[in-house]
């Protein structure tokens, strides 16, 4: 099948210019417009079967890529996936699921057939190579996360590096002084996913303002990484009284493995957690948490790309501010 890449090589511009010109969205010369026309004929190119580019009729779909990785925690990623499509249904709009793992060949196909008028991007790379994509193409788009380079994109996350500042500020003022974060799975950091990345940020700088001793590890899911886990810091830091959780399925495991390696929660150890409130509220101590807001995150999302689809102005990014609410896994130091 001929690609919208092939015209774009035949005609001697971009993919980008070849999708304007064949939709009318964007003002292109007449001169480049024939090229890309004539370009399009010879290699026998369709933008659909009914015609969609040249009608200017919209889909009435908005795509969602939900990268199916290692270390991706299902349940949360169903709650992104549950929000946007109950945003997008309330707007008249389907929504269709691209679960590719690594790329741009979905948002590509996607672009390139017309199956979707707009698309949200979720599961964010500090250098998602995705993003040149995203830029070049006439397919509006929406990040669910913040890349390093956000310029001319249109991004809304939850601000990690303010939540885990939030939850260190917190356990600082309960008197702790020596602290510990439990983050994702080793592969989201070698991914550079950048919700992780920008949560350790935060650990590290409000330890380093409270003058804490602290640590940071990567963790694997289940009980025997939870053990490993609990047994390594203790080991390396005989003083901890503190603990950040940033790893939804490990809430309960790494309660367990603390209270049969003898530190009680919250009495010996302080533990909070960013993650959905109902993980915090259900786990075996109530744990004190800023909450992922999932549902929020995915019905603005939904808004500012329907804003795009309508030629509205949208704000290039938008950052929750994070909310913690106390419960019974956190005590002052000693209590």
């Amino acid at each position: 099948m001929v690609k919208i890449t092939d015209v774009a090589r035949r005609a001697g511009v971009s993919p980008s210019t070849v999708s304007y010109a064949l939709s009318g969205k964007r003002p292109i010369s007449d001169a480049t417009r024939r090229r890309v026309q004539a370009a399009a004929r010879e290699l026998g190119y369709r933008t659909d079967d009914g015609g969609r580019f040249r009608s200017g009729a919209r889909a009435k779909v908005l795509a969602l890529a939900v990268p199916m990785r290692p270390g991706i925690h299902v349940p949360v990623v169903t709650q992104f996936a549950v929000s946007v499509v109950t945003a997008a249904r309330a707007r008249d709009h389907d929504v269709l699921l691209l679960t590719q793992g690594e790329g741009d060949e979905g948002i590509g196909r996607v672009t390139e057939t017309g199956l979707a008028d707009g698309v949200i991007v979720t599961d964010v790379q500090l250098q998602d190579p995705r993003l040149p994509l995203l830029r070049s193409c006439s397919l509006p788009s929406v990040l669910i996360g913040v890349p390093a380079e956000a310029d001319g994109l249109t991004c809304v996350d939850l601000d990690f590096r303010a939540a885990g500042e939030l939850c260190v500020d917190h356990l600082a003022g309960l008197g702790h002084r020596t602290v510990a974060l439990v983050g994702s799975p080793p592969e989201v950091y070698v991914r550079r996913t950048a919700f992780a990345r920008r949560l350790v940020e935060g650990f590290t700088a409000a330890a380093g303002r409270h003058g804490l001793a602290s640590a940071a590890l990567p963790c694997g899911t289940g009980r025997d990484a939870a053990r490993a886990v609990a047994e390594r810091l203790l080991r390396d830091l005989p003083a901890l009284t503190a603990v950040l959780v940033h790893n939804e399925p490990l809430v309960d495991p790494l309660i367990e493995a603390f209270e049969q390696l003898g530190m009680r929660v919250p009495g010996d150890l302080s533990l909070t957690a960013v993650c959905p409130a109902p993980v915090a509220a259900a786990a075996r101590v109530p744990v004190t948490s800023v909450a992922v807001p999932a549902a929020e995150l995915g019905a603005r999302a939904v808004h500012l790309l329907i804003r795009k689809l309508s030629g509205a102005p949208v704000p290039g990014t938008t950052l929750l501010p994070p909310r913690l609410t106390e419960r019974a896994s956190t005590a002052p130091r000693g209590h």
